[in-house]
Parts: C-alpha cells; sequence; structure tokens
C-alpha cells in the first residue's frame, strides 16, 4: 500500500472542482483495500471511497481523513454460458466503464450498448443503478462483489440484495457506507439486439430500411451525449460538470395531478411516462428549463451546459461553493413554482 499525503481532489473529478485529501491511496487489489481500511481505522480517520470521479463533488475544504480510491482492474470473460445462455463479464471496480463497454460491443454481447459514453468507473455503476436511453445496469447485474466494512469479509452480493430501485440501490441508499464495490459481474445475450427503444435513439436511426447492430447503436448513443455535452471531449468548455446534477423526480399520482395543474395554468403540457408502476417520472430538464434556467445560463464560474440544461458546468475556477450556490437557486425556483423537490444526483463529499 502506497500512502500519499495531501493530495488534490480535483484533477480526480470530471468538474475540477475540490480541496486535498489528508491522505490518499489507490488500491489496486483486495489486499491493499483491507490495509487501507485498518490504517484509517488504526487513526480514527474518515474514509471516503473514490472511483472514477464522474458523479462526484468535493468541498473546497476537501476531505480531512483517507481517500480510498478503488483502482482494481481486469475484464475477464467467463469461458462458456450460464444457464440462461448468458455471458459472464467479470470487471474490476476500477476499470473504466466505456472501456467494459467498447468490450462488450466487440464481443457481440447486448445489454449495455445504450450505456455507451458514460464516464466513470464500473464500481459506480450498481451503486447508482446507472442507466441512460432505455437501459439500465440492473437489468443484467449478476453480481456485485463487496467488501462488508462491519465484519471485513469479501462476499458476492446477488441482484435481488442490492434492491435496484431508480437511480438507487442498498449501496446509496439503506447501508449507505457498509460496503466498498470490488468486482461487478454482468450477465450479457450473446449476438443479441440493440435496444432501440429510446425516442432519441428511434430519431437517430430514423428512416433506415436494415436495423442498426450494436456497434451502430453503440456510436449512436455517443454521438447524441456529445451532442448534448455529455461525453468527456476535451477542450469542451461543457464537459466540466459531474453529469446531470438533478435526478428526474418519480412523482406519486397526486403529485403528478398537481404539477399538471400548475403547468395547464401556464399554457404548457408536462412531458412524462409511465415508471415504477403507478408512479409517474418527469424530465428534470423540463422542469429546471421552465423555471429559468435556460441552456447556457450564468455568466460568472459556474453556469448551466449550453447544451444540456441539467449539467452543471465548471467554466473556469469555479468553487464548490459555486456550484452549490446554482444548485440550490435552482432547488428553490423548481420548487417554489412546480412544488417538486429535485434531489441531486453526484455524491457531495466533505461538505
Amino acid at each position: 500500500m502506497l500512502l500519499l499525503e495531501n493530495i488534490p481532489l480535483a484533477p480526480l473529478t470530471t468538474i475540477k472542482i475540490g480541496g486535498s485529501a489528508r491522505y490518499f491511496v489507490a488500491a489496486r487489489n483486495v489486499g491493499e483495500v483491507q490495509e487501507a481500511i485498518t490504517w484509517a481505522r488504526s487513526g480514527n480517520l474518515p474514509l471516503f471511497v473514490l472511483g472514477g470521479g464522474s458523479n462526484l463533488v468535493v468541498s473546497d475544504s476537501g476531505w480531512p481523513g483517507l481517500v480510498l480510491k478503488i483502482a482494481l482492474q481486469g475484464i475477464d470473460r467467463r469461458s462458456g454460458h450460464d444457464d440462461h445462455g448468458k455471458v459472464l463479464f467479470d470487471i474490476g471496480a476500477g476499470e473504466c466503464w466505456d472501456k467494459f463497454v467498447s468490450d462488450a460491443v466487440r464481443a457481440r454481447c447486448a445489454g449495455v450498448e445504450c450505456l455507451s459514453g458514460i464516464p466513470g468507473s464500473v464500481g459506480g455503476t450498481p451503486v447508482q443503478n446507472v442507466g441512460a436511453y432505455g437501459q439500465e445496469v440492473s437489468e443484467t447485474i449478476s453480481a456485485v462483489q463487496v467488501l462488508d466494512l462491519r465484519d471485513g469479509l469479501v462476499r458476492d452480493l446477488c441482484p435481488e440484495a442490492c434492491e435496484f430501485t431508480y437511480r438507487s440501490s442498498i449501496f446509496n441508499t439503506s447501508e449507505r457506507g457498509r460496503f466498498i464495490v470490488l468486482r461487478v459481474t454482468y450477465a450479457l445475450t450473446p449476438e443479441g439486439n440493440p435496444r432501440i427503444s429510446y425516442a432519441d435513439l428511434k430519431r437517430h436511426f430514423e428512416g433506415r430500411e436494415t436495423p442498426p447492430n450494436l456497434a451502430e447503436t453503440r456510436e449512436a448513443v455517443r454521438h447524441i451525449r456529445a451532442f448534448k455535452g455529455m461525453l468527456l471531449v476535451p477542450g469542451d468548455p461543457d464537459c466540466q460538470s459531474a453529469g446531470s446534477f438533478f435526478k428526474n423526480p418519480v412523482l406519486s399520482e397526486e403529485q403528478h395531478q398537481d404539477l399538471k395543474k400548475r403547468a395547464a395554468a401556464r399554457g404548457l403540457t408536462v412531458p412524462s411516462y409511465p415508471a415504477l408502476e403507478s408512479r409517474k417520472k418527469v424530465s428534470a430538464a423540463w422542469l429546471v428549463e421552465r423555471s429559468g434556467f435556460a441552456k447556457g445560463f450564468g455568466d460568472g464560474r459556474v453556469g448551466i451546459s449550453t447544451k444540456h440544461a441539467l449539467a452543471i458546468v465548471n467554466r473556469g475556477e469555479a468553487t464548490a461553493a459555486d456550484v452549490l450556490a446554482l444548485k440550490d437557486q435552482i432547488q428553490h425556483r423548481v420548487e417554489e413554482i412546480w412544488g417538486v423537490r429535485l434531489e441531486p444526483e453526484p455524491v457531495l463529499v466533505g461538505f
């Protein structure tokens, strides 16, 4: 285990904001993860586990204890198939997510092609049940290998034990802080067809005589993400963000009816679609833009992406305080106008 001190965290995040870690370890195997935890506990130091840094805002004061970066590598494709005819991929939590998606598509295995271009590491995907363009990782996760901080044991959790729901799991709700994700196993469909259910993808392939293959679908998703400023492109000022800053609200029928009445009073119609059985998921971007925060909003160090209304961007030398001030402003205005409280999607660390 290589222990470092006073390491700046801003370069390790996609929004490029935040102070330093008092202590820092990049763990490349399970033994180093366990050693780092033991060391932090011996000094009674607070522990923060860092993945790819793509869904994260670190406070300006940084982290007073140990930042443990999970750097476990490896993408192992198991020989043969499981009982359901799936191909199993065992991936280290520190692997780049998009590298795995690329490998899966090249192997002609379906199930994650619509999740192309999402920044961050594999270990972060089960935590928030990452999803985009009609797919969620919970649909294809077979097992999550974790280190249980309660007893120090390594165990495999089945999907049911992870309790996946929209953008959540036990890892960021009921058991937050208990587990460290070490590896994730994905079960993908060999020679499967791509998922073309999302409106943006349907529009992209409109007029084609032949259905797209997995590789074409992956490139289409990356193209759409780039158009919205949600693909990390060096030099693009809209890319210094933590991704979508707010979750799409999932409303009860009563809440949804109230929202529709408020919209009708303004001559508007709320775009929505069924989600989670009888509940309604509505567009956070629609709420943000119709509360006075258009794409490109702001003229200071922090603002909203010119390509995507949900991305708060660091335009240069922004602070975490700047980001949170804009977040609070957006939340207050949306709740005041629409009666809906937007929930942040990134992890806020050190606040």
